[in-house]
This record gives structure tokens, C-alpha cells and sequence, in this order.
């Protein structure tokens, strides 16, 4: 579904992302992790042209990110993105969140991206809150509405750039909950995420980075049951987390 190959970024002079290169199949949960600062949201960004990159491939299936013919708009709406912060329209409702883009980008008559939007409201359990504006809503709740729009608009694959860093603790769980039933449905998934519990519980892969680059990339149970064969920067970092 992802296709990574020797992605380099830079920012003028200071490279961010470093010969960066994996994959990820259809229906495949990846958690992406590492310290602050270590390219994981940079990278994420570049799989749906929110961020540019000068060096290698990205193909989202079968369409190349550096093809000057490639429509951007056309691959993002395709390809879902949940934020750290939410990103809803403080003027809008709930529903009209939900359907704007439906109906700007994909086309869709009023009445059926109603229906759509509700549908995705409904699996993230929030129906009852259609008519709220954001904020009337948790922070919890303002990020499953979030996932909801997404979702609404047929994704291919998900993205999820720390969906739960800006949450009080206790939302986090009703986050992480809509997030288990996503991989549990067979959705295709990439989370930049700080939550190990969850990626211990969901991904089928782990990707740690460090300074730019993926330093490792192996199935989750072999990161964290066999901590002793990561690389020494994935142990350090594991040894903080998991002890906790």
C-alpha cells in the first residue's frame, strides 16, 4: 500500500530525514516511534505530500508522490490524516465538519455526505453530539469527530500523527479504543505515537527513528520481547519507557 525507498529531506541546510526506506502492506498496523525530534511526524507527513522531500520515492498504491502528474488533492483524499490538534472548524457543527470536504473534493451530493458523515459518527460513537459545535466537545470527542471526517471520505490507509498528545489522559483511552477497532476492521495504518501500550496491543510493525533515520523496523513482537536485539538508541529508549 506504502512504498518508502531512500527518502532525504531537508530543511535549507539541516537534513531531517536521512535515506529512509521501508513499506507497508494493505491492512498492515505500523507504529512509528523514536525520541522528539526524530523525524517520525516529517516522515508521516511526507506519505500524503503535506511535506515535500528532495531525495527517493514515495508510491501510495501505485501512485508516485514525486510524478509531476500526480494530483496531490486527488491522493489526499484518499489517504486520511488525524493531527495532533484535532484541525476542526471552531464555526462549523458537527455534521457540516463531516461533509465539507465530501462535497468540495469528492463531489458528493449534500444528502449523501450527510449520510456518510453520520455513518463515521456513528462508529466512533459520538451520534448523538451531530449538531454540537467543537467546541462543545472534549478534546477526546473533537478527536474521534476528526477520525470520523477522515474516515468519511473512503480512505485507502490511515495516518495518525500523535493523535493523542494533546489529550487529558483519561480521553486517551476513548481515542485509542476507536483506533483498535480501526486495525481490528482490516484498515491500512501508520501512527506516529508515543503510546507503547497500544502499539505493544495493535501493530503488526514497529519503526523506531533517531535523528532522521528508521533505525529499526521489525514485527512489534520482536521490539518489544526481545529488547536485548534492537539497536542500542531503540534499547535505551525502550528501557525508559518500559519500565514505567
Amino acid at each position: 500500500m506504502i512504498e518508502i525507498r531512500g527518502v532525504s529531506k531537508w530543511y535549507g541546510e539541516f537534513q531531517v530525514l536521512t535515506d529512509n526506506t521501508t513499506s507497508i502492506a494493505r491492512g498492515e498496523v505500523v507504529v512509528v516511534c523514536g525520541p522528539s525530534g526524530s523525524g517520525k511526524s516529517t516522515l508521516i507527513k511526507t506519505v500524503n505530500g503535506l511535506e515535500p522531500f528532495q531525495e527517493g520515492e514515495i508510491v501510495v498504491d501505485g501512485v508516485s508522490l514525486a510524478d509531476p502528474k500526480t494530483s496531490l488533492p486527488k491522493l489526499r483524499a484518499r489517504v486520511g490524516m488525524v493531527f495532533q490538534h484535532f484541525e476542526l472548524f471552531p464555526h462549523l457543527s458537527v455534521t457540516d465538519n463531516l461533509t465539507l470536504a465530501q462535497i468540495r473534493v469528492l463531489g458528493r451530493s449534500k444528502d449523501d455526505a450527510v449520510a456518510r458523515g453520520l455513518k463515521m459518527l456513528d462508529r466512533v460513537g459520538l451520534i448523538a453530539h451531530k449538531d454540537k459545535f467543537p467546541a462543545q466537545l472534549s478534546g477526546g470527542q473533537q478527536q474521534r469527530v476528526a477520525i470520523a471526517r477522515a474516515l468519511s471520505m473512503d480512505p485507502i490507509v490511515m495516518l495518525f500523527d500523535e493523535p493523542t498528545s494533546a489529550l487529558d489522559p483519561e480521553m486517551v483511552g476513548e481515542v485509542l479504543d476507536v483506533m483498535v477497532k480501526l486495525a481490528e476492521d482490516g484498515m491500512t495504518m501508520m501512527c506516529v505515537t508515543h503510546e507503547m501500550g497500544f502499539a505493544r496491543k495493535v501493530s503488526d510493525r514497529v519503526i523506531f527513528m533517531d535523528h532522521g533515520r528508521i533505525v529499526e523496523d521489525c514485527s512489534s513482537q520482536e521490539f518489544f520481547d526481545h529488547p536485548e536485539q534492537r539497536a542500542a538508541r531503540a534499547q535505551e529508549f525502550l528501557s525508559k519507557i518500559l519500565q514505567h
